[in-house]
């Protein structure tokens, strides 16, 4: 049964007690401390979660997120590794379809904030569950772009997306599509090809969920 949701809950919280609760992410004017009381509040606090995405319940939830990040790091560190079974996002049903991809980016917000990050060799069966985020997520994400990209993942496949026009592709390794589709374009390492004004909007754009 894969477990990489768990894995990259591992790698996140071992790296997060490593660099301490002031290290910078590449989540602009968040530390690691504010990484992690995000984390809590979205599998502890769905009373506040739904503020993540809701633009009109964003304010309840950042008090929230404040109140949480407020607590000792060690406690906060230990809420991250051991999630609660009831909570809708974390328990052993929803983990791996909910927490994989959300694991993954976090951890590399952390990793990728260092100026001596390199790339991973992720496992083939992490490579597998991403891209199959990817290619739903690349038609949301792309789905007011002004042109017909195609999202290209080598060995694992490709997928249209954008309102169409001139073409533009993207080619990269799973990990790095779901990055940059997450709206993270500057640390991850994609290749665009297509005309130059297109792909620099693309590097540019407000992407992600």
């Amino acid at each position: 049964m894969p477990r990489n949701a768990r894995s990259e809950r591992e790698a996140l919280t071992d790296l997060m007690q490593t660099l301490g609760p002031d290290a910078p992410t590449v989540n602009e004017g968040w530390t690691t401390r504010d990484l992690a009381a995000h984390l809590v509040l979205r599998e502890r606090r769905p009373d506040a979660a739904g503020g993540i995405m809701l633009p009109p319940l964003r304010g309840y939830a950042e008090r929230v997120r404040l109140r949480i990040a407020a607590r000792p790091w060690s406690r906060l560190l230990n809420e991250v590794r051991r999630p609660p079974v009831w909570s809708p996002v974390s328990n052993p049903v929803t983990d791996e379809l909910a927490n994989t991809m959300e694991f993954f980016i976090h951890h590399e917000d952390v990793r990728r904030a260092s100026p001596d990050w390199l790339p991973r060799d992720l496992p083939a069966g992490l490579s597998a569950a991403l891209w199959k985020r990817a290619s739903g997520m690349a038609r949301l994400a792309l789905r007011r772009f002004p042109a017909a990209v195609l999202i290209q993942a080598p060995g694992h496949g490709e997928v249209s997306a954008g309102r169409g026009g001139d073409p533009v592709r993207v080619v990269g390794a799973p990990g790095e599509l779901i990055l940059f589709l997450s709206g993270r374009q500057r640390v991850s390492r994609v290749q665009i090809d297509g005309p130059a004004a297109l792909a620099d909007r693309l590097r540019s754009a407000h992407l992600g969920m």
